[in-house]
């Protein structure tokens, strides 16, 4: 299969080209040339189904041009030993459980399949390949733990500084060797858009193999489309719609929901659920898309101004307000309402959760108050709740367990490189 860009079709590349070069010379985003569709039988059994046999099937339909149906089971197998189970907090509603893997956040998925994918072509092509990842909180945990010692492949990470919790920072300042964690004066836009410009200058390019880990990578999304198919299935027995509540930010996570309904899953409608950056709320009721600086909350890694992955999600629309109103609903919550989300499910069912599945929560219910339809409620649970202890102890005025490998990061050593946000001495760093 080849990949356009979204700012110019005729740019196209391989699966290959573009899962290492990330972005396009133009500036874009790579999207797949064709959606396929999957087959009547697929569906009609995936009940009996695993979620690793699922991604096989749903990966293969993507990539099986480029890739064996041999080889595409042995990547989902490298990547995921461990599930996204549905938890029932309510009356036909259920949390899709993200958090089981190595960094526990919803990114492994996606930082652990890329990690896979890469190994696959590095294997034949003996490249060396320098990553550049930002990240507002889960993802350079996630991808510090999936490219952690993996041949060929260095990565450096970008983080706003005092703008993730310690546990998140603790995640991709720890690890070191193949890890460089870099701390930007700034905010996690800032962090964004170094990395993006450094995709685009000519001195960086020609002396570096650089990618991209963030969800600007076609290779990020495609396996986010999984855990999807592998909700519907845990639910389909119910016999209603399903709508999925995604608690959004750079908005690759919805991309790929939207993805998956257009490969053939039957959902109801998304909920593109934030907290007070409302951007794409606010285009959804306006059509305008309007970005702006983004907002410190305590949902932080949602707090994008301007995120990249918007424009894949109107293209899987073919860039139609109506045809994407027509499927996405929006909403946004502030911190207080975020916290009295959590408040609520823990005091009725004592289930904890982090902020960022609160504004899912909440998303959830304000749709419910306005459809006059029956349907199953899924809402995403982005990160497990001991990555934000203080934040969630100090809302449910309760003790939380932290995993023993949470807990174990807490005393280990920070490294990381202070950077402000000026791209002449990020790029004189990475030259240096």
């Amino acid at each position: 299969m080849l990949f356009y860009s979204t700012k110019t079709r005729s740019i196209t590349a391989s699966l290959e080209d573009a899962v290492f070069r990330s972005l396009p010379a133009d500036n874009g985003l790579y999207m797949p040339e064709f959606i396929p569709k999957l087959s009547d039988q697929f569906m009609a059994t995936i009940q009996d189904r695993s979620f690793n046999e699922i991604a096989v099937e749903v990966g293969h339909a993507l990539l099986g041009d480029d890739i064996s149906r041999d080889d595409v089971e042995k990547i989902v197998d490298n990547s995921f030993s461990f599930e996204a189970p549905v938890v029932e907090v309510g009356p036909d509603t259920f949390v899709l459980e993200l958090f089981h893997g190595s960094s526990m956040a919803f990114k492994d998925f996606g930082a652990r399949f890329m990690a896979s994918l890469m190994s696959h072509f590095l294997a034949k092509s003996q490249k060396e390949i320098k990553i550049l990842v930002a990240t507002s909180g889960d993802t350079g945990g996630a991808v510090a733990q999936g490219f952690y010692n993996v041949p060929g492949i260095s990565v450096t990470i970008l983080y706003p500084s005092g703008k993730v919790s310690d546990i998140q920072e603790k995640q991709l300042t720890t690890l070191g060797k193949n890890i460089t964690a870099l701390e930007v004066d700034g905010t996690f836009d800032d962090c964004q858009r170094l990395v993006k410009e450094a995709f685009l200058d000519a001195d960086l390019t020609a002396k570096f193999n650089l990618a991209s880990a963030n969800s600007i990578n076609i290779s990020r999304l495609i396996p986010q489309s999984f855990y999807y198919f592998s909700a519907f299935a845990q639910t389909k027995h119910l016999g209603k719609p399903v709508v999925f509540s995604v608690p959004s930010g750079n908005f690759g996570n919805l991309s790929a929901g939207v993805l998956a309904y257009q490969m053939g899953l039957p959902v109801q409608r998304f909920l593109a659920v934030t907290n007070r950056n409302n951007v794409v709320p606010r285009y959804l009721s306006s059509s305008l898309y309007e970005p702006f600086p983004s907002i410190e909350t305590i949902s932080n890694a949602m707090d994008v101004g301007s995120p990249s992955n918007f424009v894949r999600l109107t293209r899987f629309f073919e860039d139609d307000w109506e045809q994407v109103r027509s499927m996405v609903s929006g909403y946004y919550f502030d911190d207080d309402q975020t916290r009295k989300g959590m408040r609520e499910v823990y005091d009725r069912t004592g289930y904890v959760m982090c902020p960022h599945t609160a504004v899912a929560y909440n998303g959830l219910q304000e749709y419910r108050k306005e459809s006059e339809e029956d349907f199953t409620g899924v809402l995403l649970a982005t990160a497990h709740p001991a990555k934000f202890l203080d934040l969630v102890e100090n809302t449910l005025e309760s003790t939380v367990p932290i995993p023993e490998r949470l807990e174990n990061l807490l005393s280990m050593e920070k490294k990381a490189i202070s950077l402000n946000a000026r791209f002449e001495d990020f790029k004189a760093y990475l030259l240096g």
